[in-house]
C-alpha cells in the first residue's frame, strides 16, 4: 500500500511538473478535461465513452514521455546534434500519432452519434 502511496504521489509531481512547464501538456490537460465533459454528450454509448476519453489519456501519456525524452536529451547535452534532433523527432512523431488517434476516434464517435453509419 505504501508504494502504491508513493507511485501516486510521484506521477501527481510529473504530472504538476509539467502542467506548470509545457504548454503542450497543458492543453492536453485542457482538453481532456473538456472531453470527460464533452463525451457524455457524444458518445453513443458507455464503451464508445471509454474509447474516446482513453484516447485522451493516451495522447496525455505520449506527450509526457516524449517530454521526458526532450529534457533528457537536453540534461545529456544543449548542443545541436543530429542524432539528439532525430531523437527528438521520433518523440514528436510519436504524439502526432497519438493525436491522429484521437482525432479519428472522436470523429467516429460523431458519425456514429449522428447516424451516419
Amino acid at each position: 500500500m505504501k508504494r502504491l502511496f508513493s507511485a501516486t504521489i510521484n506521477s501527481l509531481r510529473g504530472l504538476g511538473y509539467g502542467f506548470k512547464s509545457e504548454a503542450a501538456l497543458r492543453e492536453e490537460v485542457i482538453l481532456l478535461a473538456a472531453g470527460i465533459l464533452l463525451g457524455l454528450v457524444v458518445a453513443p454509448s458507455l464503451a464508445w465513452y471509454v474509447m474516446m476519453v482513453g484516447s485522451l489519456l493516451f495522447l496525455l501519456a505520449v506527450e509526457l514521455l516524449n517530454t521526458a525524452i526532450e529534457k533528457l536529451a537536453d540534461y545529456v547535452t544543449r548542443e545541436r546534434q543530429v542524432e539528439i534532433r532525430r531523437i527528438k523527432d521520433f518523440g514528436s512523431a510519436a504524439v502526432f500519432c497519438a493525436i491522429a488517434l484521437a482525432g479519428l476516434t472522436w470523429l467516429a464517435a460523431l458519425v456514429v452519434r449522428c447516424g451516419l453509419v
